[in-house]
């Protein structure tokens, strides 16, 4: 059995020891430009055209991530790239939701109990009582009902957020998150939400969602949490938004140009919370066990979660 890893930087090496530790019978290479020898599994992030272009044995690709918007293309353009009739599996949690559901959990509450305008209070050197928020008037949204949109909704919930969430495709849940879906869904999950949350996959159906209309659904005064990928936000939507107190402040661990640019006008918004996506990094031990644990099941014959429909994108 061959595995054939990529990375952009060419750092293989970690994740090769690791495979070969829950993987001792297979042959496991990094990949080196002219490498069109046979594979049959190929682990991946960020792919060029050539470690994509069909080779000989070849029985599935790994990416080494949940999104897969670096492979298939932002707005779904580059899904052709792919060898046909391979399937392509993306990362299922491996780490990532709990700490997804800390972070979004964490800006839930600095707003809810007003911890940014303490924070500026005290650049001003100012001793002011601010009322108290209450639960029931703090409705939160959640768009994106995967694995960490899950996970994240029923963190929100333990603290008595008032929680709804949106997803494409129905589903039976018993967590008491109010579910909605399709289009008609959509309206009914945002409309007078007091905190948004975004956790969609980035398809050519999500590209710019947050935009203007979405925010003129949510309460006046409401606050985004972005922690799914910049080219959902249509970014001088949320400036002209802030301006006008439609939207109360942001935070944003996505931006369409990462790094974020130094001239951009986020870094002087006052209301803006940056952090440079690191809302929930892939874990390596977990990672390896997870694909490893897949490619396994798959040498036996047997049937595996986390298949990409490339048509929707996830």
């Amino acid at each position: 059995m061959d595995i054939l890893i990529f990375s952009p930087d060419g750092k293989t090496a970690a994740y090769e020891t690791g495979l070969a530790e829950h993987l001792p019978q297979a042959s496991i290479r990094g990949w080196q430009p002219g490498d069109t020898a046979p594979a049959d599994y190929l682990v991946l992030w960020k792919p060029n055209a050539q470690v994509l272009q069909p080779r000989e044995r070849l029985k599935a690709i790994f990416n080494l991530g949940a999104g897969v918007d670096a492979v298939l293309g932002t707005r779904g353009e580059d899904a052709q790239r792919l060898p046909a009739g391979v399937p392509l599996v993306r990362l299922e949690d491996a780490g990532m939701a709990d700490q997804m559901a800390q972070y979004v959990s964490a800006a839930a509450l600095r707003y809810f109990r007003r911890l940014d305008e303490f924070d500026a209070q005290q650049t001003q050197g100012q001793w002011k009582f601010q009322k108290p928020n209450r639960l029931a008037d703090f409705p939160v949204a959640v768009l994106g009902y995967g694995t960490l949109g899950a996970h994240v909704a029923k963190a929100l919930k333990s603290f008595g957020f008032p929680v709804r969430a949106w997803r494409r495709s129905p589903r039976s849940d018993d967590s008491g998150i109010t579910l909605h879906h399709g289009e008609a869904g959509f309206d009914a999950c945002v409309s007078g939400a007091r905190i948004l949350v975004n956790l969609l996959p980035l398809t050519p159906q999500t590209v710019n969602v947050l935009n203007a209309g979405l925010f003129a659904k949510l309460a006046h005064g409401a606050f985004l949490i972005n922690v799914a990928r910049g080219a959902h936000l249509v970014e001088d939507d949320l400036l002209a938004a802030l301006d006008s107190g439609q939207m109360a402040a942001a935070t944003l661990d996505v931006f369409r140009t990462e790094p974020l640019p130094t001239d951009h006008p986020f870094w002087r918004a006052p209301r803006l919370t940056l952090t440079p996506h690191i809302s929930a990094l892939t874990l390596r031990d977990e990672t390896v066990a997870q694909i490893a644990g897949k490619i396994a099941a798959l040498e036996r014959g047997e049937s595996i979660t986390g298949i990409v429909d490339p048509a929707r994108g996830y």
